[in-house]
């Protein structure tokens, strides 16, 4: 906790009315001092001559995870941290990066704060001593060699979990950071530590032992040792670097430091290791296709909603559906420049204020489809389907022109990272906000077609279009009310589908108009339990296919859509109806 922290602790406490303990507060203002002083002494030391006590002020430095230590690291293992007496002999550790020089050849120093680098203050101005008058601190080969090493330790001690996670990962990389044993023991060891940190420290020491070199048979067998750590880890990290043993062994049966027995049993035990890791990594990428099968079939339902009310229950081949889409990924984008959010400027409200903004932003040029277009082509299907898809060649070069080729979508900082349910397997927050957006959409719309007097007029129009207008429903305001409807819901998977891939005129010709059309076809037309079933099934169906292999050869998402489209035919063969049989106006013509 900062000063500034607590005071701001202190107001709140004012502000809500509630009783401050005001020597909690006085005592944490104490700790912070104390901390900062603390550090600065620690600092003094490096200036010693004793290199016991240089090589301890580092790792105590290391040890505080202070983030601003990484930049002061390199700047002293460079040589541009100096000692600067005071007048009474005091140690004054300063910075200086560049030097300046006067008409008379004299150089100066401009110094700087260790940690801060805010200028170094005397009497109110920076100081700028001769360069003559600092001492020369600079580490020697060893002690750069160290410091090299803690400007990564430093992230072990970080009190944010990614920089430390990412640390203590670190130093099972390589070059591998031997330095790192004990502090990486040290975590593994601390019950009170993350257990997902524990067991990346446990995982990056087996990685350490394992990537020593060795000449002979003792040294593989400790570094097989270390693999079998890793095999009992579950360490997709270690696999990439099997290939790499298996041959530094048989350079060494080459050169018959090793013999033909003992390089066969270290094979043999390789092979179980190798086995087992691969069978954990084949689980991951399958529970990984699975997850990302149901979230691309989120996208094709919500996608697949509108077209299912547009083509389903008005008999209308919507071909410009896509471009819906697209609509509402630019009016995503539009919010965002709005807001002004970016990577350095994160404002992530934007994003919830971009769902009814995209909403409506497509079911305005839904309706305006609707009136200049559709409303002339009712059940008149081949035309519909030529009008509209030269609307859909109008507006994406409309967009073009405006936009270009492709933007970026810059995804709100709560969207960054997954959850991991199980080692390795991570769900994306991003694409768990698509399930949960989609779940809140056919609910929205099964609200809206079942519970509301609107949807019951929808309902009897589709029906029946006869028998509702003569009891007074207006049918043409029914069939505005339902295209915008299910223009606005394109809109919205064009939102959501900007967290989660790119942006681009084309998007949605390119990516979804044929899958959402076969959505609706294998599940029912119009049917909206049709949707749900046939997305998810094909997402996942979809993501199951692609990364197949036969022999050499690998499926991919171009025959990946072959054989999809090839498996929806023979299944329309079987039951032409879909999963569920339609309603509307197209089951009136079965």
């Amino acid at each position: 906790m900062n000063k500034f922290h607590s005071v701001y602790t202190f107001f709140l406490f004012i502000i809500f009315g509630l009783s401050p303990d005001f020597a909690t507060l006085k005592a944490s203002l104490v700790k912070d001092a104390t901390e900062k002083g603390k550090l600065g002494e620690i600092i003094k030391n490096l200036a010693s001559s004793d290199t016991q006590v240089v090589t301890k002020a580092i790792s105590d430095l290391s040890k505080t995870g202070d983030p601003r230590l990484e930049k002061f690291f390199e700047l002293y293992r460079q040589g541009s941290v100096y000692n600067w007496p005071s007048a009474e002999g005091e140690v004054r550790i300063v910075v200086n990066e560049e030097t300046i020089m006067d008409d008379d050849f004299n150089e100066f120093a401009p110094l700087l704060v260790p940690l801060t680098g805010e200028p170094f203050m005397v009497e109110g101005k920076q100081a700028k001593p001769d360069l003559l008058d600092l001492e020369d601190i600079s580490p020697s080969r060893k002690i750069r060699s160290l410091v090299n090493s803690s400007k990564f330790l430093i992230r072990l001690f970080s009190p944010d979990y990614e920089t430390r996670i990412s640390g203590v990962k670190k130093c099972g990389d390589p070059p591998f950071m031997a330095d790192a044993m004990s502090s990486l023991e040290d975590i593994s060891n601390d019950a009170e530590e993350d257990d997902k940190i524990r067991w990346t420290a446990n995982e990056s020491m087996a990685l350490i032992e394992f990537g020593q070199k060795s000449e002979d048979f003792e040294g593989l067998k400790g570094r097989l040792d270390a693999l079998e750590k890793l095999s009992a880890l579950n360490s997709l990290r270690a696999l990439a670097r099997i290939d790499g043993f298996e041959k530094e062994i048989e350079a060494l049966e080459s050169s018959e430091k090793i013999n033909a027995n003992q390089s066969a049993s270290l094979f043999k035990s390789i092979s179980k290791v190798k086995k087992r890791i691969e069978g954990h990594k084949s689980s991951v990428e399958l529970a990984g296709n699975l997850f990302r099968g149901v979230s691309y079939g989120s996208v094709l339902i919500l996608i697949a909603l509108g077209l299912a009310i547009t083509f389903g229950l008005m008999g209308v081949i919507n071909m410009a559906h896509g471009e819906l889409v697209m609509i509402g990924a630019y009016a995503t984008y539009e919010v965002q420049m709005y807001f002004g959010h970016s990577p350095e400027n994160s404002v992530n409200e934007y994003y919830f204020f971009a769902l009814p903004v995209a909403f409506l932003a497509s079911a305005i040029v839904g309706l305006l489809m609707e009136k200049f277009v559709v409303r002339h082509l009712y059940n008149r299907p081949l035309e519909s389907l030529l009008a509209t898809w030269g609307v859909s060649l109008l507006l994406i070069q409309l967009v073009r022109l405006r936009y270009g080729d492709n933007i970026g979508v810059n995804a709100p900082t709560w969207a960054r990272g997954g959850y991991e349910i199980s080692q390795d397997v991570v769900l994306p927050f991003a694409r768990l906000y698509l399930l949960a957006l989609s779940a809140a959409c056919v609910g929205f719309i099964y609200f809206i077609i079942r519970k509301t007097r609107k949807g019951m007029l929808i309902r009897a129009t589709m029906q029946n279009r006869d028998m509702a207008s003569s009891l007074g429903v207006r049918t043409r305001n029914v069939d505005r009310f339902t295209f915008a409807l299910g223009s606005g819901i394109a809109g919205v998977a064009g939102y959501g589908w900007t967290i989660v891939g790119g942006v681009t005129p084309d998007m949605g010709t390119k990516l979804f108009i044929v899958d959402s059309f076969l959505v609706v076809v294998a599940g029912g037309v119009g049917e909206l339990a049709g949707v749900l079933c046939s997305g998810l099934g094909i997402g996942v169906i979809t993501k199951l296919i692609e990364p197949l292999e036969f022999g050499g050869f690998t499926v991919g998402p171009v025959w990946g859509k072959v054989i999809l489209l090839a498996l929806i035919v023979a299944f329309i063969q079987y039951k032409p109806a879909g999963l569920f049989a339609p309603k509307g106006r197209v089951g009136d013509k079965k």
